[in-house]
């Protein structure tokens, strides 16, 4: 395996400077384009790992940092700052990458994989742009903006019945995971409230029952979560979504819960698990 990263830079629609990366196995000539979102207080290259064998199995990923993520963001006094737009025109970010990535491999199926916050920038896309690609896949995900009752903090989540040994514990059961999220510099950091309208406007389109149905009916929905993941709420907020999609006439709509998983799918401690799970819906939708 010998894996290259390129790293790019191209222009939101407001003339915004996006970082962007793709990787490739240069031993390998790819069959398929994955496109990734990440989450919130993150970067993109937290999914090079993770997603290695699919680059060696001939999968070119592409992914960028979000307005006020990484390489994005222009000091660490940005980090979480979206900008007063900052949702919105991270979901058109997306759909620029993604045509990008389309220019450059004009012939080969695209899905794009949203985590987190991530995910609910891709829930947002599909509404306008569902022929755009091929696929989606929406990990660590919920209901965003159904929640009710007060706010739990994060930091405060009892998980298997023990105090956590970090603020960050609910991220993965992999301790190691856990402290190499804390020790990475562009981590671990919350949003602004610069783009607090921007982000209510997505929120209320993603529970519309209106911009739903304005999702293609085929198009490829992969699912999946840990049932401890605290931001589905012991699963509690992840049923209002599937239960939209299904209403809305999805015919393609494939869910995966994994028990005591927690936020992070993908650096959890079956992460050979799930990235095989994955790896296995994406070649079936591939073709």
């Amino acid at each position: 395996m010998a894996i290259r990263e390129r790293a790019f830079r191209f222009a939101g629609a407001d003339g915004a400077d996006i970082a962007g990366f793709r990787w490739t196995d240069d031993t390998v000539t790819p069959h398929a384009v994955l496109q990734v979102a990440h989450g919130m207080g993150e970067h993109a290259r937290r999914y090079l790992e993770p997603l290695a064998p699919l680059i060696a199995a001939g999968w070119a990923v592409y992914a960028d940092d979000h307005r006020g993520h990484g390489l994005t963001a222009p000091t660490p006094e940005h980090l979480g700052d979206f900008g007063e737009n900052g949702a919105e025109l991270v979901v058109e970010d997306l759909r620029r990458l993604a045509s990008l990535a389309r220019a450059e491999h004009p012939d080969l199926p695209l899905i794009l994989l949203g985590h987190s916050l991530g995910s609910f920038f891709a829930q947002a896309l599909v509404f306008d742009h569902s022929r755009a690609i091929d696929g989606l896949v929406l990990s660590g995900t919920a209901a965003f903006g159904d929640r009710t009752g007060p706010v739990r903090r994060l930091d405060e989540v009892a998980l298997d019945g023990e105090t956590p040994r970090t603020p960050f514990d609910w991220l993965s059961r992999d301790p190691a995971e856990v402290d190499a999220y804390i020790a990475d510099p562009l981590c671990g950091f919350s949003r602004k409230e610069t783009a607090a309208g921007s982000f209510g406007r997505v929120a209320s389109r993603l529970k519309d029952p209106a911009e739903i149905a304005k999702i293609r009916k085929d198009l490829p929905i992969y699912i999946f979560v840990g049932d401890k993941d605290p931001i589905n709420q012991d699963l509690a907020l992840l049923k209002p979504l599937v239960d939209r999609y299904r209403a809305a006439g999805l015919t393609d709509l494939t869910v995966k819960i994994y028990p005591g998983g927690r936020h992070e799918m993908l650096n959890e401690t079956n992460r050979a698990e799930v990235v095989a799970d994955l790896t296995a819906w994406l070649e079936r939708v591939a073709g």
